[in-house]
């Protein structure tokens, strides 16, 4: 299917929006998908040499999408080891401190996310810092939305902190045991902070998931980014308007 040409957001029926964080304001989507490549690799490769059995490499586009991406990590991992019906501990017994487990696990992808953060830094997406001064400029409220627990300091690298009224993320679902994706709570409680309705609030995600989570919650607006050939399945999944790039979405009024 192909992308949708003209999109607009009209004030006048959309009053917020909500981004998702990784692979929407900034990139990095690709940093977490690195992190958990390195992650699933060395865990893969220990397992092979110890049940003598040959080492199959975490696929970075085909797991990452089909187990990872939008997911909490702890379902990201659960997800990926029963695609390679692989059963671990969820976390460490007393009996055996030192086992692997799905927190270790967990806790080893984000060592490896911050190292590469520190290292290569991050950027953010200029079409999508346009779009935030455009929505700011016409009134609209905004909302950066992300299950990561370090989203404030990803934001404040980019210099983005002020383009956003709210922000709820891995430690507001930890504090108010919200549940992750699919489910649509992180975003609703972004509408709630911001005073807005689902149906007057927009959703701009580049996942799938993260479409469905729009459609899920009843909101006004689903805008999908498709970085990577998935225009069909985002329409598949709900989405309304699906763009390349969101250079492509005017706000109207936005210049008056």
């Amino acid at each position: 299917m192909e992308h949708t040409s003209g999109a607009l957001i009209v004030p006048e029926e959309i009053t917020a929006v909500a981004f998702a964080l990784d692979g929407v304001i900034t990139d990095t989507a690709s940093i977490h998908a690195a992190a958990w490549k390195r992650t699933f690799d060395d865990f893969l490769h220990s397992r092979a040499r110890a049940v003598s059995e040959p080492f199959v490499p975490f696929a970075l586009r085909d797991d990452y999408l089909a187990y990872i991406d939008g997911r909490s990590r702890l379902d990201g991992v659960r997800a990926f080891l029963a695609s390679r019906e692989i059963t671990l501990p969820e976390e460490h017994t007393g009996a055996d401190p030192g086992s692997l487990t799905v927190a270790a696990l967990d806790d080893r992808k984000e060592r490896f996310f911050l190292d590469y953060v520190r290292t290569y830094g991050v950027t953010a997406s200029p079409s999508t810092l346009t779009l935030l001064k455009a929505l700011r400029h016409a009134r609209i409220r905004t909302a950066v939305v992300s299950a990561d627990r370090n989203s404030a300091a990803i934001v404040k690298t980019i210099g983005a902190s002020e383009l956003f009224d709210v922000r709820v993320d891995g430690r507001d679902a930890e504090r108010l045991h919200l549940p992750a994706k699919p489910d649509p709570a992180l975003f609703l409680e972004a509408a709630r902070r911001m005073g807005t309705p689902p149906a007057r609030t927009a959703v701009v995600a580049d996942s799938l998931v993260g479409v469905e989570v729009g459609v899920r919650g009843g909101f006004g607006m689903v805008v999908g980014i498709d970085r990577g050939g998935q225009a069909a399945g985002l329409f598949a999944r709900g989405a309304e308007v699906v763009v390349s790039d969101l250079a492509e979405l005017t706000v109207t009024g936005a210049d008056a």
